[in-house]
């Protein structure tokens, strides 16, 4: 194991991934945003000015279509929850270091997965 694998990565490397971290927490919020919107013009659509329904029994497509919403919703939630919690993790300077292993997680992976706490081993071997 070289000493490499041991260390945290640099202020300047942190900023990097900060701002990385930035840009796809914005993008995730605005995307939040938007389903919010729809689900909220899906209900608008289906309840009428007075609040009763428009329609006596509701479409199976639009139930389907608010469920699936609200799954993408949650999911979106999770994806800011876990940008934000790697934001913390750089101002405490535990970011980039697998929870697992206890080595420096590589920088291809946490471009790829800005908000991941395992290197790419320790995933592999929870996986199998």
């Amino acid at each position: 194991m070289s000493q490499e694998e041991n260390v945290r990565y640099s202020d300047e490397e942190l900023k990097e991934f900060e701002e990385l971290i930035n840009e796809k927490l914005d993008k995730a919020r605005n995307e939040l945003k938007y389903i919010k919107e729809t689900l909220t013009k899906t209900s608008e659509y289906t309840m009428g000015d007075s609040g009763s329904p428009v329609k006596m029994l509701e479409d199976g497509a639009d139930t389907a279509e608010k469920e699936s919403l609200t799954q993408l919703a949650a999911r979106q939630q999770k994806f800011i929850n876990q940008l934000e919690n790697a934001l913390v993790r750089i101002k405490n300077g535990t970011y980039g270091i697998c929870v697992d292993t206890g080595k420096r997680i590589s920088k291809e992976r946490l471009k790829a997965v800005p908000h991941t706490m395992h290197s790419i081993e320790a995933k592999l071997a929870k996986n199998q």
